[in-house]
């Protein structure tokens, strides 16, 4: 029997459309910020609804930067996140000169926890950055009733959850101030690197676009194609350079086209996962809370019980031996050097999210995978989990 080949953890899925719109691009010579990017935002802007206005970024960790920003945190404060999240979530505080304080999780959907956030605030806290990890909403009204209370903003990390709903609306139309989309290669739909930042407040999203570009009061595309002498500029502001190019934007314009499609292979796939390794010692992700709603289901995560006849480790490892990727999502905030060191962070602090990253597996998930791939890792992990 020959060796099977290596099937990868992700795979982003491009087509022609894609190809010959980024051809076009190339040979507009507007190869930067133009009309193409114009067109995604318009799109994205539709597709997510709500009446909100979406600005392009070169990535969602630039698009929380921004929103950050624009909704006044700075130097000294503190914004509450959940150290079960990738790095970039963190990191975008301490830009601003501002604290990331670390929460725990919920045990069930593995996101932010209510009552952690509830028991961080301080009279220094500013702001509430909630995740939806793997594609599953947070519990938004709880967020946002504490937000209010307390009168913090919310910017919600968005990276997994496109297309996401909660409560039969769609993530980026709530009430919370910012949500920042990302279009990493990995991500349910892709534009090699980008985000998208989207909110329905005009002066939050005037503050981004301007941020976005050295704090330009003028878009660089209205005054290259105006017909007219337009040279004239002021810099109002110490910006930066978060712009995304049409080359980018290109590929997001039929991108976002194929998203319905992408996420119902995505929804069969997870489905299929769930009812086939039903059984095993295995946790398997939760389902959204309410009737309807979408899970984006960026990743399939599963956590190995204490059943399990084989370790997390033990388990990545022999999915390797068998060709097959996999990944942890995440190693959490205080287990790294610059969080765990810089704010005295220890697992004890954070029990629920120290325990699910000691057993968390990501599955590969993406739509490029066949019905024969999926058989494969299904039946691979049943042999490995002794089934």
């Amino acid at each position: 029997m020959s060796e099977q080949k290596f099937l990868p953890f992700a795979l982003p899925e491009i087509g022609e459309d894609e190809i010959n719109e980024v051809v076009d691009a190339l040979r507009s010579g507007w190869v930067t910020t133009g009309p193409k990017t114009r067109q995604f935002e318009a799109d994205f802007a539709a597709f997510v609804g709500g009446d909100v206005e979406a600005i392009a970024v070169n990535s969602a960790t630039a698009g929380l930067h921004l929103a950050l920003e624009a909704v006044g945190v700075s130097a000294g404060d503190e914004v509450i996140v959940p150290t079960y999240t990738f790095t970039a979530t963190a990191e975008v505080v301490r830009y601003l000169g501002a604290h990331p304080v670390c929460v725990d999780i919920d045990p069930v959907t593995m996101n932010i926890s209510p009552a952690a956030i509830r028991a961080a605030i301080t009279d220094k806290t500013r702001a509430i950055v909630p995740v939806h990890f793997a594609g599953l909403a947070c519990d938004m009204d709880a967020i946002l009733a504490i937000a209010k209370e307390h009168g913090l903003k919310v910017v919600e990390d968005a990276a997994h959850a496109l297309p996401t709903t909660y409560k039969g609306a769609n993530i980026g139309t709530l009430a919370s101030d910012i949500t920042v989309f990302s279009f990493y290669a990995n991500k349910t739909m892709t534009t090699g690197e980008g985000g998208m930042v989207v909110s329905r407040h005009k002066a939050l999203i005037a503050r981004c676009k301007v941020m976005r570009l050295h704090g330009i009061s003028r878009d660089a595309f209205d005054r290259y194609v105006s017909k007219t002498p337009a040279w004239f500029y002021e810099v109002v502001a110490p910006g930066f350079k978060y712009n995304m190019p049409d080359i980018a934007a290109a590929m997001g314009i039929h991108q976002l086209k194929r998203l319905p499609a992408f996420h119902e292979k995505r929804e069969a796939m997870a489905k299929r996962f769930d009812a086939e390794l039903q059984g095993l010692p295995l946790v398997l992700p939760a389902r959204p809370a309410h009737a309807g709603d979408l899970h984006a289901w960026h990743l399939y995560p599963v956590r190995l019980t204490a059943e399990a006849p084989v370790s997390r480790d033990e388990f990545i490892q022999k999915m390797a031996e068998a060709g097959i990727g996999t990944s942890v999502h995440f190693i959490p905030l205080h287990l790294h050097p610059v969080w765990r060191d810089g704010y005295q962070l220890t697992p004890e602090m954070f029990p629920v999210a120290q325990a699910a990253f000691e057993q968390e597996v990501t599955l590969p998930l993406y739509t490029r995978m066949t019905e024969e791939d999926q058989t494969r890792v299904i039946d691979t992990v049943r042999r490995i989990l002794g089934h």
